[in-house]
């Protein structure tokens, strides 16, 4: 039986571990794990904290995740909003589910990401 959901993987290219860093460690906040070294030869990165695990993997013949989206809780919503457009992004606001403010984001190589306000309980 499923219990938990252990980390995402999202693509990227090759040699973007720079851009990730920047996005899913400096914008995000989530610390930057070392791989385990078996997997280092193959690139990415990993971002990990005590609740959510991104794992951004090179895929060769790189094609963004545009429907397809992890969804990510954030507390400090409004700021995290603010955060994102002060560093480029576009932000893509989007009508409430159940009163939980969302928007969604693309990632430096263009996945698609959603936020959702954990101020508000599910």
């Amino acid at each position: 039986m499923i219990t938990a959901l252990h980390h995402v993987q999202l693509a990227m290219p090759e040699a973007g571990e720079d851009r990730a860093r920047g996005f899913y460690h400096e914008l995000l906040d989530i610390p930057e794990r070392e791989k385990p070294e078996q997997l280092n030869a193959n690139g990415g990165c990993w971002f990990e904290n005590e609740r959510v695990r991104v794992h951004l993997g090179i895929e060769e013949d790189f094609r963004p995740a545009t429907k397809a989206h992890p969804a990510f809780q954030a507390s400090n919503f409004d700021n995290l909003m603010e955060k994102l457009k002060n560093a480029g992004y576009r932000i893509y606001p989007v009508e409430a589910i159940d009163d939980h403010a969302r928007f969604f984001v693309q990632d430096p190589f263009g996945n698609r990401i959603e936020f959702i306000n954990a101020e508000s309980e599910f």
